[in-house]
Parts: structure tokens; C-alpha cells; sequence
């Protein structure tokens, strides 16, 4: 007779494993390690940082060519403004036609404006929109009613309007005329101006996400047992509620940075955005549109740009909302 073998425990699922290994997690730790096995996210995330070190070191690069953003080489234009040299070891991407500029410095310069304005304006929303929902959805009353009424009168307003208003208003009031303004103060007004548009209708539309989740969030034990127990109304907001809210409010700021980035450069193309000699990827489109065939690198080099910068952050984006979304996590 045979000796009986205990043949142990039987295989555990994959599916289980996975879910044993996420067991002890935050909702927000899972969410990041799915995220870094996502591989999608993670190419979409490097061409994103690829681009913020080329506005890094944009001295750096242009320096490394040998040219800047400003020196002009007429001398190697025809006399109609066309240039007579295309890409070379000292203009890698060539020189821009009537001034001659250099376009690789120009291109390494331009990815500054529409990331720093991108980011501000993301920032700005985001705090602003946080702060908002948070207090207009646990307060309720009066509070809620008047910022509702708010965050309702700022989305019903006309954003091109105001973003073509805007402008000419505080080039009134900081500088006086913009006649008799210089080309510097003008830039300086225009890349405030358009922080200040793109933040003034970005906060309404989260701080509306915010007050949902507010509501549903307060009625919580956790949340009835704070207020029992007399803890600050600002621990409450910051200490339990705030945590809970990092889900959408990651998801809003993933999917926020590809939409100012198209917004801060169809603003510019229209010529209510940034301004010369601010050396935007933006104006350069709108400057190139009338030599795109004599000089295509002019105008589709910025436009791929645009094209790759925010195709990755609206894919990164994507797959941040899925690693955060309680209905797909496995």
C-alpha cells in the first residue's frame, strides 16, 4: 500500500494573489502601483518629462548649438525673407524667415511659456476650486447657496470674450496705452493676463466636482464623529475629508494640463494670447502660417510639439482616472 501524500494547499488564482499582495493599501498606493504597471502611462509620462528638461535647459541646449533666441541673420535670408540655408551643424533646425532667427533656440525656449503657463494656471484652479467645494459642500446654507450661485455665474460667462477683453483692460490699466507701451511690458501683461483667464474659468468646473463629493462624504461616520467629538471644523476639511477627495482631484489635474496647454495656444494663434518677443510655441504658429510652404520645419515642428506634449499627458491622463477608478481595479 502506497503512503498517502498530502498534496498541501491548493494554488491560489492570480486574480487572488493580486489581491492579497494590494491587501493593507491605501486606495491611492494601489492606484500608483497600477500606474507603474501600466506601460502606456509610463512612455506617456517620459515624453512629458522629456519635455519639461528641454524647458530646463533650454540656455543649455541653445547654448550647445551656438545660438540664441535673439540674434538676427538676415544675411542668410533673400531679399524677399526666405532663407537661403536649411538645417545645418550651426542651425539645426534652420532660421526663420524675414528675421533670420535661429529656430532650434526658438523651438527649446518655446516649450517655457506654454509649460510655465500650464502649470500656473493648473495650480491656481486647483487649490482655488479645492478650497471652494470644500467649504460650499460642508457648510451648506447660505455658504453653499452663495458659492454655488458663484461657480454657476462663472461657468455661464463667455470665456472667448473675456479672453480677448482681458487683456486689453490691464494693458489699460498697468502700462496706460499700448501704443506708446514697449513690446517687453506688453508680453509681461499678455502672459498674466492669460494666467489669470485660463485660472479665472478653470476653478468653477472642480470646485463643482469637489462640492458632489463633499456632500456625499459628510453624511460618513467617520465624518459625524469628528463633529461629535468637537474636532475644528478646519481638521475636519483638511485631516478627513481632504484625504478622501485626492482620487478626483489627481484625476482633475492629470486631465487639466493638456487642456490649458491647447487653450494658452489657440489663444495665441488668435492673437489675444502670449506676444513677441515672448518666443512661444504658440506664436510661432500663428507667425509661420503664411510660410508653411516655402519653410514647412517653421510651422510643423511647434505644432508636433503641441501634437506629442498633449496626445501624452491626455493618455497619461486616461490612465490615471482608470487607476483610480474603484470599478476597474481587479
Amino acid at each position: 500500500m502506497e503512503p498517502l501524500i498530502d498534496p498541501g494547499p491548493p494554488p491560489v488564482p492570480a486574480t487572488q494573489a493580486k489581491r492579497v499582495s494590494t491587501r493593507g493599501k491605501s486606495p491611492t498606493a494601489i492606484a500608483f502601483a497600477r500606474l507603474r504597471q501600466d506601460r502606456l502611462a509610463v512612455v506617456c509620462a517620459c515624453v512629458f518629462l522629456f519635455f519639461v528638461l528641454i524647458a530646463i535647459f533650454a540656455p543649455l541646449l541653445a547654448k550647445l548649438e551656438g545660438q540664441d533666441i535673439a540674434t538676427l541673420h538676415q544675411d542668410l535670408t533673400d531679399e524677399y525673407g526666405f532663407p537661403t540655408i536649411g538645417p545645418n551643424t550651426e542651425h539645426w533646425l534652420g532660421i526663420e524667415p524675414r528675421l533670420g532667427r535661429d529656430l532650434f533656440a526658438r523651438f527649446v525656449y518655446g516649450a517655457r511659456p506654454s509649460l510655465l503657463v500650464a502649470s500656473s494656471v493648473t495650480i491656481i484652479q486647483t487649490i482655488i476650486g479645492v478650497s471652494a467645494g470644500l467649504i460650499t459642500g460642508f457648510a451648506g446654507g447660505w455658504i453653499d447657496r452663495v458659492l454655488s450661485w458663484v461657480i454657476d455665474f462663472v461657468l455661464s460667462l463667455p470665456y472667448l470674450l473675456f479672453a480677448i477683453a482681458v487683456p486689453a483692460v490691464l494693458l489699460t490699466v498697468f502700462v496706460g496705452s499700448a501704443d506708446g507701451a514697449g513690446t517687453n511690458e506688453v508680453a509681461t501683461v499678455r502672459f498674466y493676463s492669460l494666467i489669470f483667464v485660463l485660472s479665472f474659468f478653470g476653478w468653477a468646473p472642480l470646485a463643482r466636482l469637489i462640492r458632489g463629493e463633499v456632500l456625499s462624504l459628510r453624511e460618513r461616520e467617520f465624518v459625524q464623529a469628528a463633529k461629535v467629538l468637537g474636532v475644528p471644523t478646519r481638521k475636519v476639511l483638511f485631516k478627513e475629508l481632504l484625504p478622501n477627495l485626492v482620487a478626483p482631484i489627481v484625476i482633475s489635474v492629470s486631465l487639466a494640463l493638456p487642456t490649458v496647454i491647447v487653450l494658452e495656444a489657440g489663444l495665441t494663434y488668435l492673437g489675444v494670447g502670449l506676444t513677441e518677443p515672448t518666443p512661444s510655441w504658440g506664436v510661432t504658429i500663428s507667425q509661420a502660417q503664411s510660410y508653411y510652404r516655402e519653410d514647412p520645419l517653421y510651422l510643423w515642428i511647434p505644432v508636433a510639439a503641441i501634437t506629442f506634449l498633449v496626445l501624452s499627458l491626455s493618455l497619461l491622463g486616461d490612465s490615471v482616472r482608470d487607476a483610480f477608478d474603484p470599478r476597474t481595479r481587479r
